[in-house]
């Protein structure tokens, strides 16, 4: 699945860089969604993010985008391969500033692990 985000002034720190926090609330994000797309009417929730190590910085204007995998699937949990990269708008060069592996566990209604 692949997703893209425009890199705004609200996304930036004090420094003028795109704040890592954003970054990771959207991998989460669309990797959630790449979950549930792929397992309709599955509950999950995000129990791990490895490599937390952000490549490059990214400053305002540029488009991020997202390519999410499917990884490994385990009986009660599936991974999401996530790498983003970033566009200048005004060359069209891209590089990437982003790679990890995000985890979900498939969750019941009383919030116990269920086979997915």
């Amino acid at each position: 699945m692949e997703n893209h985000k425009l890199v705004l002034p609200q996304h930036l720190n004090h420094y003028g860089y795109l704040f890592g926090g954003n970054l990771l609330k959207w991998v989460d994000e669309y990797a959630w969604i790449a979950a549930v797309r792929e397992y309709p009417g599955r509950r999950f929730v995000t129990i791990g993010m490895n490599r937390v190590e952000f490549h490059r910085s990214v400053r305002e204007g540029a488009i991020l985008r997202f390519d999410i995998q499917q990884g490994r699937k385990g009986h009660t949990s599936v991974q999401y391969e996530a790498n983003v990269f970033s566009e200048d708008p005004t060359t069209g060069r891209e590089e990437s500033i982003f790679t990890t592996s995000i985890t979900y566990v498939c969750l019941d209604d009383q919030g116990r692990k269920e086979p997915i």
